[in-house]
């Protein structure tokens, strides 16, 4: 009995810390990107991976554990095998943003709490994990001037939101050297894209007008994976790995509202609104997401160094509202990143613990615009801090940094470049251990 109260308690002190992160995660949704590329599909889409991913260039398809510490890897839910203790990850991110055509530029910040995480061992060889993370966001605002009979018209161009999504996954060991796993993931969230047209004040001809269109989205999704791991010396593995995801059909439901205004004379030009000329709410249609696939290895050498390399493509061109196609691209990626820790049992150097993270990232995106492909390219790096642990439980502090650029001035497009930051706190516990008592 003394047992089973220690184990509960346990587990309601760590549940419970969880759930109070998590609460705040779900009620504060916020645009956590200023890119006007993020107007096309459903925004950018953000990816299933932590921070400790991250630095080493997303790789993830051929990764399980990372090092000694028990790592959560939802974009392979095969890897779930490999989880032999209680594992709670939380992380935050922020970024910063310039936007330039050539001649103009603009800086921006964002920031949001990024993912919580939890995975537990069922048996020796399988795990579940959950958790709530973002699919993608939107934000973007901008202007375009053109003329009409020598008068400068305005037409302004806004969006804001994103998709959240809540998974459950599972994994399992088959054998020696084989795992697979599943994830079933909730989607959920909103987007909205403004369209406005400014008249000037002196011409009483035009009104002014505004066209809002919002989407409320939700739907179940699937994704899956598998991982084959084989010993080709004493201390190297080589662990292969593929992720992929059907071509899953999700609900949204629309809203349009075009509306008439004038500027008032105030000193912050807040439009006022005449009359709601049309209002439609409720038009519901299918989104058909794209199949995914994504093929990778690792190879890791003890606990002292990780290297691998993942390469993905998306059929985005499948993509559809309804039964019409969006006009979107096949999409593919490549990354290659490792780790490497000097010695995970020094007792005279602390920097001899810590990981030190490397990778790389190219991808083609699936945005075409004025005959030109929209690609994006980034060097990211990354340390994972251990803190002072005993000996049931095992705490790291993972950072992740990510040097980018996505388009270029060529066709007269924009220029993005960022630097994103990304921080995680894991946690490995061995919550179900037997207590002796005398």
């Amino acid at each position: 009995m003394k047992l089973f109260t220690i184990i509960m308690l346990k587990f309601f002190r760590n549940t419970t810390l969880l759930a109070l992160l998590v609460v705040p995660f779900v009620v504060s949704a916020q645009t956590t990107t200023s890119s006007p590329y993020s107007q096309y599909g459903l925004g950018n889409i953000k990816g299933s991976l932590l921070p400790q991913n991250r630095a080493m260039g997303g790789i993830s398809a051929g990764v399980s554990r990372i090092g000694l510490y028990n790592n959560i890897n939802m974009a392979n839910p095969a890897s779930y095998a490999s989880i032999s203790m209680t594992t709670i990850d939380i992380g935050a991110y922020g970024g910063l943003t310039q936007l330039s055509n050539g001649s103009l530029s603009q800086n921006s910040f964002n920031a949001s709490l990024n993912h919580v995480a939890f995975a537990m061992p069922v048996t020796k060889k399988s795990a579940i994990s959950f958790g709530l993370l973002p699919y993608s966001d939107r934000g973007y605002q901008y202007r375009i001037a053109d003329k009409i009979d020598s008068n400068v018209v305005n037409y302004l161009y806004s969006g804001d939101g994103g998709i959240s999504k809540a998974y459950l996954g599972y994994g399992i060991g088959i054998g020696k050297h084989l795992s697979v796993g599943f994830n079933a993931s909730v989607l959920f969230g909103k987007i909205k894209d403004d369209r406005s047209t400014e008249f000037p004040d002196d011409i009483a001809t035009f009104m002014n007008s505004q066209i809002e269109n919002s989407s409320s989205i939700s739907g179940l999704t699937f994704d899956y994976g598998a991982q084959y791991r084989a010993k080709i010396s004493k201390k190297t593995d080589l662990t292969l790995g593929y992720a992929g995801s059907a071509g899953n059909k999700i609900k949204a439901s629309s809203t349009t509202v075009v509306t008439r205004y004038f500027l008032t004379s105030s000193s912050d030009d807040a439009p006022s609104a005449i009359d709601s000329t049309y209002y439609k709410e409720g038009a519901r249609q299918k989104l058909t997401l794209p199949m995914s696939h994504t093929v990778g290895f690792t190879l890791s050498h003890s606990n002292k160094w990780l290297l691998g390399a993942d390469y993905n493509i998306t059929k985005w061109s499948d993509y559809k509202v309804g039964n019409v196609a969006q006009g979107l691209n096949d999409s593919y990626s490549i990354a290659v990143g490792g780790q490497y820790t000097p010695d995970v049992t020094s007792v005279t150097s602390y920097f001899k613990l810590i990981d030190y993270r490397l990778g790389f990232k190219y991808d083609k995106t699936y945005i075409n615009i004025n005959n030109t492909d929209i690609t994006q390219k980034a060097i990211t790096f990354g340390l994972g801090l251990p803190l002072p642990s005993n000996r049931t439980s095992f705490y790291k502090i993972n950072l992740g940094t990510e040097f980018g650029q996505r388009g270029s001035y060529t066709n007269s497009l924009v220029r993005e470049r960022y630097i994103n930051f990304y921080l995680g706190f894991t946690l490995n516990d061995q919550w179900f251990q037997k207590y002796k008592f005398d």
